[in-house]
């Protein structure tokens, strides 16, 4: 106790004297402070400033950390969105490819070329197997997705390379054959809603079973029927079915009829072009309301006019 007593007196013995005075008339008043505290008090401050450097500086740290996570959430964000975007312009050019290659189909079914097809019918098997994953992008969607694209373009570029001979093919054929092509009624000889397809159906009038030979496209009275492709006007008739008949030879053994018109605009023996309007529509005949009957026939025998049919 007293070595203790001893050393607090030598730590208090040595002090600063600190000298107060209000003003030169007035009272002096002196203050001692012992060196030992003074030296303890700017330590501690000298601490307390390197402790507010640290901490400011690490504050300083960590706010640049939550900048360059918030600009890499941004940009992961951004990826996530323009990936998405590019996987849907596959999808939206896997679905074009389809629509070539149904096209590609009925063009070779109209130039008799669909058995001479080398390809198989198949250009290569392509586009997404799941489309749906292209909205369920995770953490770990990333990689999984690129991987997928990569595939669906290298099976689409394969496609697109069969689909392109087969359109050179097509093309050769067709400069060979131009009288075929302006001869096949690939067209719609009326714009309107088909309300009975071909083959089989319910009839209006008898309720039984019967083969309906063609497309009614039902529209409105008066409206144009034209010329599906080139021909010669062989029949302008009235039948009690059909009512105002028109047939159209268009060669190569294909003829167009077209029933239940208005008004018919051309005679037999006529030549008609693609586009040409040849009569009105009505509902002349066995017709429930205004339309037109359209048939195909090949030698003699109806077809399904969608066969031949190359716009939507």
């Amino acid at each position: 106790m007293k070595d203790f007593s001893a050393f607090w007196k030598r730590f208090l013995a040595e002090k600063y004297t600190v000298i107060l005075m209000a003003d030169l008339a007035g009272k002096m008043k002196r203050l001692s402070i012992p060196k030992n505290v003074v030296k303890i008090g700017f330590g501690a401050l000298g601490i307390a400033f390197l402790g507010f450097l640290y901490i400011s500086y690490s504050m300083f740290s960590m706010n640049l950390h939550l900048d360059e996570i918030n600009q890499l959430r941004e940009t992961a964000v951004s990826q996530k969105q323009e990936i998405q975007r590019f996987a849907m312009r596959v999808e939206e050019f896997e679905n074009q490819m389809s629509r070539l290659e149904k096209f590609d189909k009925k063009l070779r079914i109209i130039t008799a070329l669909e058995n001479n097809d080398n390809h198989g019918g198949n250009f290569g098997v392509g586009g997404p197997s799941n489309p749906e994953e292209f909205g369920k992008a995770g953490e770990k969607y990333s990689q999984g997705l690129l991987n997928q694209l990569d595939e669906d373009l290298h099976h689409l570029t394969g496609r697109a390379k069969g689909q392109e001979v087969s359109f050179h093919e097509l093309d050769a054929f067709f400069k060979d054959q131009s009288s075929l092509l302006t001869s096949t009624p690939s067209v719609w000889p009326t714009k309107g809603w088909v309300t009975s397809g071909f083959g089989y159906r319910i009839s209006p009038f008898t309720g039984m079973r019967e083969i309906h030979e063609g497309l009614d496209i039902a529209t409105n009275m008066d409206a144009p029927v034209i010329a599906p492709a080139n021909g010669v006007v062989i029949n302008v008739t009235q039948d009690n079915g059909y009512g105002n008949l028109l047939e159209v030879d268009h060669g190569y053994g294909i003829v167009t009829r077209y029933g239940h018109n208005a008004k018919i605009l051309v005679h037999r023996g006529d030549r008609v072009k693609r586009g040409q309007v040849i009569a009105r529509v009505g509902s002349t005949g066995r017709s429930t309301g205004p339309h037109c009957h359209y048939e195909v026939q090949l030698h003699g025998v109806p077809v399904n006019p969608y066969r031949y049919i190359l716009t939507d």
